[in-house]
Protein backbone atom coordinates (compact mmCIF):
# COMPACT_ATOMS: atom_id res chain seq x y z
CA UNK A 1 0.00 0.00 0.00
CA UNK A 2 1.44 3.24 -1.11
CA UNK A 3 0.30 6.49 -0.82
CA UNK A 4 0.53 10.07 -3.39
CA UNK A 5 -0.49 13.65 -2.86
CA UNK A 6 -2.06 14.29 -6.28
CA UNK A 7 -3.85 16.83 -8.42
CA UNK A 8 -4.12 20.54 -7.07
CA UNK A 9 -1.98 20.02 -4.67
CA UNK A 10 1.10 19.23 -6.17
CA UNK A 11 0.10 21.79 -9.54
CA UNK A 12 -0.27 24.72 -6.82
CA UNK A 13 3.05 23.73 -5.42
CA UNK A 14 4.83 23.80 -8.43
CA UNK A 15 3.46 26.94 -9.40
CA UNK A 16 4.36 28.91 -6.19
CA UNK A 17 1.19 28.83 -4.36
CA UNK A 18 -0.69 28.18 -1.09
CA UNK A 19 -1.70 24.80 -0.90
CA UNK A 20 -5.13 24.68 0.46
CA UNK A 21 -6.57 21.19 0.07
CA UNK A 22 -4.41 17.89 -0.02
CA UNK A 23 -6.63 14.88 -1.46
CA UNK A 24 -4.65 11.55 -1.86
CA UNK A 25 -4.23 8.25 -3.69
CA UNK A 26 -3.71 5.16 -2.52
CA UNK A 27 -2.45 2.38 -4.61
CA UNK A 28 -2.46 -1.35 -3.36
CA UNK A 29 -5.24 -1.38 -1.02
CA UNK A 30 -9.03 -2.04 -0.33
CA UNK A 31 -11.60 -0.97 1.65
CA UNK A 32 -11.40 -2.83 4.02
CA UNK A 33 -7.73 -2.45 4.63
CA UNK A 34 -8.39 1.76 5.19
CA UNK A 35 -11.30 0.97 7.38
CA UNK A 36 -8.85 -1.53 9.59
CA UNK A 37 -6.24 1.46 9.67
CA UNK A 38 -8.97 3.91 11.03
CA UNK A 39 -9.89 6.24 7.68
CA UNK A 40 -13.74 6.81 7.73
CA UNK A 41 -15.27 6.30 4.61
CA UNK A 42 -17.27 9.06 2.68
CA UNK A 43 -17.84 8.37 -0.67
CA UNK A 44 -20.38 7.98 -2.19
CA UNK A 45 -19.46 6.89 -5.99
CA UNK A 46 -16.29 5.64 -5.23
CA UNK A 47 -13.75 4.55 -2.67
CA UNK A 48 -13.31 8.18 -0.76
CA UNK A 49 -11.70 7.91 3.10
CA UNK A 50 -10.96 11.02 5.09
CA UNK A 51 -7.51 10.10 7.09
CA UNK A 52 -7.99 9.86 10.86
CA UNK A 53 -5.71 12.19 12.36
CA UNK A 54 -5.84 14.79 9.39
CA UNK A 55 -8.94 14.52 7.89
CA UNK A 56 -7.18 14.56 3.89
CA UNK A 57 -9.58 12.54 1.28
CA UNK A 58 -7.78 9.43 0.44
CA UNK A 59 -9.19 7.49 -2.73
CA UNK A 60 -8.14 4.65 -3.51
CA UNK A 61 -6.85 4.19 -7.36
CA UNK A 62 -9.37 3.66 -9.63
CA UNK A 63 -10.60 3.82 -13.35
CA UNK A 64 -13.38 4.64 -15.00
CA UNK A 65 -15.51 3.48 -18.07
CA UNK A 66 -17.81 5.40 -20.00
CA UNK A 67 -21.70 3.94 -19.30
CA UNK A 68 -23.98 7.13 -20.25
CA UNK A 69 -24.57 10.53 -21.31
CA UNK A 70 -23.41 13.03 -18.76
CA UNK A 71 -20.91 13.47 -15.75
CA UNK A 72 -22.91 10.81 -14.00
CA UNK A 73 -22.31 8.34 -16.96
CA UNK A 74 -19.54 5.95 -15.10
CA UNK A 75 -18.95 2.80 -13.78
CA UNK A 76 -15.95 2.97 -11.55
CA UNK A 77 -13.66 0.61 -10.68
CA UNK A 78 -11.09 0.95 -7.88
CA UNK A 79 -8.79 -2.28 -6.86
CA UNK A 80 -5.60 -2.58 -5.10
CA UNK A 81 -4.32 -3.94 -8.78
CA UNK A 82 -5.16 -0.27 -10.29
CA UNK A 83 -1.72 1.70 -10.54
CA UNK A 84 -1.52 4.86 -9.76
CA UNK A 85 -0.67 5.78 -13.54
CA UNK A 86 -3.96 4.02 -14.15
CA UNK A 87 -5.45 6.56 -11.61
CA UNK A 88 -4.01 9.76 -13.14
CA UNK A 89 -5.02 8.61 -16.43
CA UNK A 90 -8.56 9.18 -16.01
CA UNK A 91 -7.97 12.91 -14.85
CA UNK A 92 -9.01 16.01 -17.22
CA UNK A 93 -5.68 18.11 -17.59
CA UNK A 94 -2.00 17.16 -17.58
CA UNK A 95 -1.75 20.07 -15.23
CA UNK A 96 -3.86 18.05 -12.75
CA UNK A 97 -2.25 14.51 -13.68
CA UNK A 98 0.97 14.91 -11.50
CA UNK A 99 1.42 13.17 -7.95
CA UNK A 100 4.02 13.67 -5.60
CA UNK A 101 5.46 10.38 -3.55
CA UNK A 102 6.25 10.86 -0.15
CA UNK A 103 9.93 10.77 -0.27
CA UNK A 104 9.06 14.38 -2.73
CA UNK A 105 9.56 12.56 -5.74
CA UNK A 106 7.38 13.73 -8.44
CA UNK A 107 5.75 11.22 -10.89
CA UNK A 108 4.54 12.93 -14.07
CA UNK A 109 3.75 10.48 -16.61
CA UNK A 110 1.60 13.04 -19.18
CA UNK A 111 3.83 15.86 -19.41
CA UNK A 112 2.24 18.29 -16.94
CA UNK A 113 4.76 20.20 -15.37
CA UNK A 114 6.06 21.25 -19.15
CA UNK A 115 2.28 22.47 -19.71
CA UNK A 116 2.42 24.19 -16.36
CA UNK A 117 6.07 25.89 -17.73
CA UNK A 118 4.66 27.12 -20.99
CA UNK A 119 0.94 27.60 -19.61
CA UNK A 120 -0.87 25.05 -21.50
CA UNK A 121 -4.53 23.27 -21.03
CA UNK A 122 -3.97 20.61 -22.27
CA UNK A 123 -5.90 16.79 -21.74
CA UNK A 124 -4.86 13.86 -20.89
CA UNK A 125 -6.13 11.20 -22.67
CA UNK A 126 -9.33 10.89 -25.40
CA UNK A 127 -11.61 9.93 -21.99
CA UNK A 128 -11.68 13.56 -21.37
CA UNK A 129 -14.87 13.82 -24.55
CA UNK A 130 -16.46 11.36 -21.76
CA UNK A 131 -17.59 14.36 -19.71
CA UNK A 132 -18.94 17.80 -20.47
CA UNK A 133 -18.34 19.24 -17.20
CA UNK A 134 -14.37 19.47 -18.45
CA UNK A 135 -14.96 22.16 -20.93
CA UNK A 136 -16.53 24.44 -18.46
CA UNK A 137 -13.44 23.20 -16.13
CA UNK A 138 -11.16 23.97 -18.93
CA UNK A 139 -12.53 27.42 -19.07
CA UNK A 140 -12.90 27.50 -15.40
CA UNK A 141 -8.69 26.94 -15.43
CA UNK A 142 -7.74 29.30 -18.31
CA UNK A 143 -9.94 32.07 -16.22
CA UNK A 144 -7.50 31.02 -12.93
CA UNK A 145 -4.23 31.30 -14.51
CA UNK A 146 -4.20 32.67 -17.65
CA UNK A 147 -3.51 29.64 -19.96
CA UNK A 148 -4.39 28.88 -23.00
CA UNK A 149 -5.91 25.86 -24.44
CA UNK A 150 -3.95 23.05 -26.72
CA UNK A 151 -5.22 23.65 -30.48
CA UNK A 152 -6.19 19.35 -30.03
CA UNK A 153 -7.63 20.08 -26.54
CA UNK A 154 -9.61 22.75 -28.17
CA UNK A 155 -10.80 20.84 -31.33
CA UNK A 156 -11.78 17.73 -28.95
CA UNK A 157 -13.77 20.56 -26.99
CA UNK A 158 -15.65 21.87 -30.49
CA UNK A 159 -16.11 18.14 -31.27
CA UNK A 160 -18.11 17.80 -28.10
CA UNK A 161 -20.38 20.15 -28.11
CA UNK A 162 -21.51 19.48 -32.22
CA UNK A 163 -21.78 15.62 -31.13
CA UNK A 164 -24.51 16.83 -28.39
CA UNK A 165 -22.18 15.45 -25.54
CA UNK A 166 -22.36 19.09 -23.94
CA UNK A 167 -26.22 18.69 -23.94
CA UNK A 168 -26.32 16.72 -20.87
CA UNK A 169 -24.88 19.33 -18.67
CA UNK A 170 -26.64 19.22 -15.57
CA UNK A 171 -27.58 22.98 -14.63
CA UNK A 172 -26.58 23.08 -11.04
CA UNK A 173 -22.87 21.79 -12.05
CA UNK A 174 -23.02 24.40 -15.01
CA UNK A 175 -23.42 27.32 -12.37
CA UNK A 176 -20.90 25.55 -9.62
CA UNK A 177 -17.97 25.81 -12.44
CA UNK A 178 -19.16 29.33 -14.13
CA UNK A 179 -19.14 30.74 -11.04
CA UNK A 180 -15.80 29.75 -9.78
CA UNK A 181 -14.67 31.10 -13.50
CA UNK A 182 -16.54 34.04 -12.70
CA UNK A 183 -14.44 34.91 -9.62
CA UNK A 184 -10.92 33.83 -11.17
CA UNK A 185 -8.77 36.91 -11.59
CA UNK A 186 -9.22 36.34 -15.60
CA UNK A 187 -12.97 35.95 -16.12
CA UNK A 188 -12.82 37.24 -19.33
CA UNK A 189 -10.85 34.21 -20.69
CA UNK A 190 -13.06 31.62 -19.60
CA UNK A 191 -15.72 33.87 -22.01
CA UNK A 192 -13.19 33.04 -24.63
CA UNK A 193 -12.70 29.49 -24.14
CA UNK A 194 -16.44 28.98 -23.98
CA UNK A 195 -16.74 31.21 -27.19
CA UNK A 196 -13.97 29.54 -28.87
CA UNK A 197 -14.89 25.76 -28.31
CA UNK A 198 -18.56 26.93 -29.11
CA UNK A 199 -20.55 26.59 -25.87
CA UNK A 200 -21.30 29.77 -25.14
CA UNK A 201 -23.80 29.92 -28.13
CA UNK A 202 -25.51 27.08 -26.05
CA UNK A 203 -25.38 27.77 -22.68
CA UNK A 204 -25.36 31.86 -22.84
CA UNK A 205 -26.97 32.63 -25.89
CA UNK A 206 -27.93 36.44 -24.47
CA UNK A 207 -24.54 38.03 -24.16
CA UNK A 208 -23.86 39.07 -26.79
CA UNK A 209 -20.62 40.70 -24.85
CA UNK A 210 -18.94 40.37 -22.11
CA UNK A 211 -17.41 43.35 -20.11
CA UNK A 212 -13.91 44.95 -20.53
CA UNK A 213 -13.54 45.50 -16.57
CA UNK A 214 -15.12 41.96 -14.72
CA UNK A 215 -14.44 42.51 -11.03
CA UNK A 216 -15.67 42.75 -7.96
CA UNK A 217 -18.29 39.93 -5.97
CA UNK A 218 -19.48 36.93 -7.91
CA UNK A 219 -22.66 38.82 -7.72
CA UNK A 220 -21.65 41.87 -8.80
CA UNK A 221 -19.78 40.32 -11.67
CA UNK A 222 -23.47 38.29 -12.80
CA UNK A 223 -25.10 41.64 -12.82
CA UNK A 224 -22.82 43.11 -15.06
CA UNK A 225 -23.09 40.33 -17.26
CA UNK A 226 -26.67 40.81 -17.61
CA UNK A 227 -26.68 44.97 -17.41
CA UNK A 228 -26.90 45.80 -20.83
CA UNK A 229 -29.80 42.73 -21.15
CA UNK A 230 -33.56 43.11 -21.16
CA UNK A 231 -35.75 41.96 -18.47
CA UNK A 232 -36.52 38.73 -20.31
CA UNK A 233 -33.10 38.09 -20.94
CA UNK A 234 -31.94 38.13 -17.11
CA UNK A 235 -35.25 35.66 -16.23
CA UNK A 236 -33.88 33.13 -19.41
CA UNK A 237 -30.29 33.36 -18.53
CA UNK A 238 -31.18 33.11 -14.53
CA UNK A 239 -33.14 29.82 -15.19
CA UNK A 240 -30.96 28.34 -17.73
CA UNK A 241 -27.81 28.49 -14.88
CA UNK A 242 -30.13 27.80 -12.04
CA UNK A 243 -28.20 31.22 -10.51
CA UNK A 244 -28.93 31.50 -6.73
CA UNK A 245 -31.04 34.11 -5.34
CA UNK A 246 -28.40 36.84 -4.51
CA UNK A 247 -27.34 36.93 -8.15
CA UNK A 248 -30.35 36.57 -9.92
CA UNK A 249 -31.52 39.75 -7.62
CA UNK A 250 -28.87 41.71 -8.39
CA UNK A 251 -28.79 40.92 -12.04
CA UNK A 252 -32.58 42.00 -12.39
CA UNK A 253 -32.02 45.39 -9.79
CA UNK A 254 -29.36 45.88 -12.71
CA UNK A 255 -31.54 45.24 -15.48
CA UNK A 256 -34.07 47.22 -14.09
CA UNK A 257 -33.13 50.15 -12.80
CA UNK A 258 -30.85 50.89 -15.29
CA UNK A 259 -32.19 53.91 -17.27
CA UNK A 260 -32.87 55.62 -13.52
CA UNK A 261 -29.37 54.69 -12.65
CA UNK A 262 -27.93 56.74 -16.21
CA UNK A 263 -30.33 59.38 -15.21
CA UNK A 264 -29.03 60.02 -11.79
CA UNK A 265 -27.21 62.78 -12.83
CA UNK A 266 -29.77 65.25 -13.12
CA UNK A 267 -32.65 63.69 -11.16
CA UNK A 268 -34.36 65.75 -9.16
CA UNK A 269 -34.14 64.99 -5.26
CA UNK A 270 -37.67 63.70 -5.46
CA UNK A 271 -37.00 61.19 -8.29
CA UNK A 272 -34.05 60.44 -6.66
CA UNK A 273 -35.87 59.25 -3.22
CA UNK A 274 -38.50 57.23 -5.58
CA UNK A 275 -35.20 55.13 -6.85
CA UNK A 276 -33.99 54.40 -3.23
CA UNK A 277 -37.48 53.11 -2.51
CA UNK A 278 -38.42 51.17 -5.44
CA UNK A 279 -34.52 49.39 -4.93
CA UNK A 280 -35.31 49.18 -1.83
CA UNK A 281 -32.28 50.90 -0.65
CA UNK A 282 -33.16 51.59 3.21
CA UNK A 283 -33.70 48.27 4.31
CA UNK A 284 -31.47 46.46 1.91
CA UNK A 285 -28.36 48.88 1.92
CA UNK A 286 -25.96 46.62 1.19
CA UNK A 287 -27.54 45.40 -1.72
CA UNK A 288 -28.09 48.92 -3.10
CA UNK A 289 -23.88 49.50 -2.67
CA UNK A 290 -23.58 46.89 -4.98
CA UNK A 291 -25.96 47.76 -7.46
CA UNK A 292 -24.14 51.20 -7.04
CA UNK A 293 -20.69 49.29 -7.48
CA UNK A 294 -22.44 47.15 -10.81
CA UNK A 295 -23.56 50.77 -12.26
CA UNK A 296 -20.43 52.51 -11.78
CA UNK A 297 -17.96 49.75 -13.55
CA UNK A 298 -20.79 49.24 -16.25
CA UNK A 299 -21.45 52.97 -17.18
CA UNK A 300 -18.75 55.43 -15.99
CA UNK A 301 -21.07 57.96 -16.63
CA UNK A 302 -23.14 57.03 -13.53
CA UNK A 303 -22.93 59.49 -10.87
CA UNK A 304 -22.44 56.90 -8.84
CA UNK A 305 -21.20 59.41 -5.85
CA UNK A 306 -24.40 61.47 -6.11
CA UNK A 307 -26.85 58.32 -5.50
CA UNK A 308 -24.65 57.48 -2.33
CA UNK A 309 -25.06 61.54 -0.76
CA UNK A 310 -28.50 60.88 -1.57
CA UNK A 311 -28.79 57.74 0.44
CA UNK A 312 -27.02 59.10 3.23
CA UNK A 313 -28.84 62.39 3.70
CA UNK A 314 -32.37 60.32 3.53
CA UNK A 315 -31.11 57.49 5.50
CA UNK A 316 -30.35 60.45 8.39
CA UNK A 317 -33.68 61.54 8.40
CA UNK A 318 -34.93 60.92 11.71
CA UNK A 319 -37.56 59.17 10.97
CA UNK A 320 -39.02 57.69 14.36
CA UNK A 321 -38.70 61.79 15.64
CA UNK A 322 -40.85 62.91 13.01
CA UNK A 323 -43.66 59.87 13.82
CA UNK A 324 -43.80 61.09 17.31
CA UNK A 325 -44.57 64.50 16.10
CA UNK A 326 -47.14 63.34 13.43
CA UNK A 327 -50.88 64.29 14.08
CA UNK A 328 -52.22 60.86 12.40
CA UNK A 329 -50.92 57.72 11.56
CA UNK A 330 -51.88 58.13 7.63
CA UNK A 331 -49.82 61.57 7.29
CA UNK A 332 -46.59 59.57 8.75
CA UNK A 333 -45.25 58.57 5.32
CA UNK A 334 -45.59 62.25 3.35
CA UNK A 335 -43.66 63.77 5.85
CA UNK A 336 -40.77 61.00 6.24
CA UNK A 337 -40.89 61.40 2.16
CA UNK A 338 -40.57 65.48 2.87
CA UNK A 339 -37.96 65.57 4.96
CA UNK A 340 -35.57 62.70 2.68
CA UNK A 341 -36.50 65.36 -0.10
CA UNK A 342 -35.58 68.03 1.96
CA UNK A 343 -32.60 66.19 3.18
CA UNK A 344 -31.68 65.09 -0.57
CA UNK A 345 -31.94 68.75 -2.09
CA UNK A 346 -29.56 70.04 0.57
CA UNK A 347 -26.43 66.98 0.34
CA UNK A 348 -26.21 67.64 -3.85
Amino acid sequence: MKTYVVGGAVRDELLGLPVKDRDHVVVGATPEEMVRLGFKPVGRDFPVFLHPATHEEHALARTERKSGRGYRGFTVHAAPEVTLEDDLKRRDLTINAMAKADDGTLIDPFGGRRDLKEGVLRHVSQAFAEDPVRILRVARFAARFGFRVADETMQLMKEMVNSGEADSLVPERVWQEFSRGLAEPHPERMFEVLEACGLRQQLLPELKAVPKKLSGSVPVRFALLAWPLKEAEVNALCERLRAPGEERELALLACRYRPALRAAHSASPQALLELLKRADAFRRAERFKDLLEVAGLADPAVDVARLQRALEAATAVDAGAIAAKAGSQSEIPSLVDAARVHAIARAL
